[in-house]
């Protein structure tokens, strides 16, 4: 009957949730984009709704977090009660505080690798069947030889290397997915370099950094906007299994990948607790899909 219950009150906050951000995108949207939200399946309403939330917590993470981030409160493991209502961890820090804080820094930082692995990977992508020749031949057996390699194994070898600082970190990561954006943004681009409007605009003198800017980029968008949703979730859970395995973001840095593997005990002993931000990375991972989902089917003309 538990279970049940459970599953009853999740598909009724689903459906409460979806709705009330539906309706609200709708009474805030611009007339022109009404109809877009007025559309939009409960999912992917859900999902935007969830990760606005998530933003905000991981922006405001000082004024709503009740204590300091890495502030020592009382005895180790206290049970959820007034005032640590998530009760406190190996070492007596707030878990409410320290979920609130792995918002901002697992968040913020996997956004971040995200950016730059797109920025790195579509520009060379683009590029390379731009130019084609040696310079595509080139990229692309060094990208085949490195997506050889499985992706954790690869970050952890180089993180061994490098250290494990947090630029290291986005660095590092974001070079192992980079090689993936590439090949989606080679194969995009050269289904559109053989268009007619690009030979159209070569033969009017246009430069490569304006071809890029002006004609592929635009018509690349759509994909490419949509597995940045995909890759986003990828990065996300990459840097919370190199948490949990003690490489990733450093304490007393708030981590939600970290703060599984501190508390982790606890399981034994019937507490949830540790299943706290590993829940938090779940919603927000189904979330993304929900919306890369939606713009998918919005890229496609296919209807809900």
């Amino acid at each position: 009957m538990t279970i049940l219950l459970s599953i009853a009150v999740g598909l009724a906050l689903f459906f409460m949730i979806g709705f009330a951000a539906r309706a609200v995108l709708q009474a805030f949207a611009p007339a022109h984009h009404k109809p877009t939200f007025r559309d939009m399946p409960l999912t992917a309403s859900f999902g935007l709704a969830i990760i606005l939330l998530y933003v905000f917590v991981a922006v405001f993470a000082p004024l709503i977090a009740p204590y300091g981030e890495s502030e020592v409160l009382g005895a180790q493991f206290l049970p959820w009660a007034s005032p640590h209502y998530l009760g406190t961890d190996k070492l007596g820090r707030d878990m409410l505080t320290r979920l609130i804080y792995g918002a901002r820094n697992t968040v913020g930082i996997a956004f971040a690798t995200t950016a730059l692995a797109f920025f790195v990977g579509s520009f060379l992508g683009i590029w390379a069947a731009l130019v084609g020749g040696w310079l595509d031949q080139w990229l692309s057996r060094f990208v085949d030889a490195l997506m050889a390699i499985p992706a954790l194994i690869f970050s952890l070898l180089l993180l061994t290397i490098f250290g494990t600082s947090v630029l290291t970190l986005i660095l590092v990561i974001a070079a192992v997915d980079a090689t993936r954006v590439y090949r989606l943004a080679r194969s995009v681009a050269q289904g559109i370099v053989v268009m007619d409007y690009i030979e159209a605009a070569r033969l009017r003198g246009e430069g490569m950094w304006r071809l890029i800017r002006r004609e592929i980029l635009p018509n690349a968008m759509a994909p490419l906007v949509a597995e940045f949703g995909l890759r986003f979730c990828f990065v996300f859970l990459s840097i919370s299994a190199l948490s949990f395995l003690g490489l990733g973001i450093k304490p007393p840095t708030a981590d939600w990948g970290s703060m599984v593997r501190e508390n982790a005990t606890l399981i034994t002993f019937g507490d949830i607790t540790p299943l706290l931000p590993a829940g938090a990375i779940a919603l927000l991972t189904v979330a993304v899909n929900f919306v890369v989902d939606w713009q998918l089917h919005r890229a496609s003309g296919l209807k809900e």
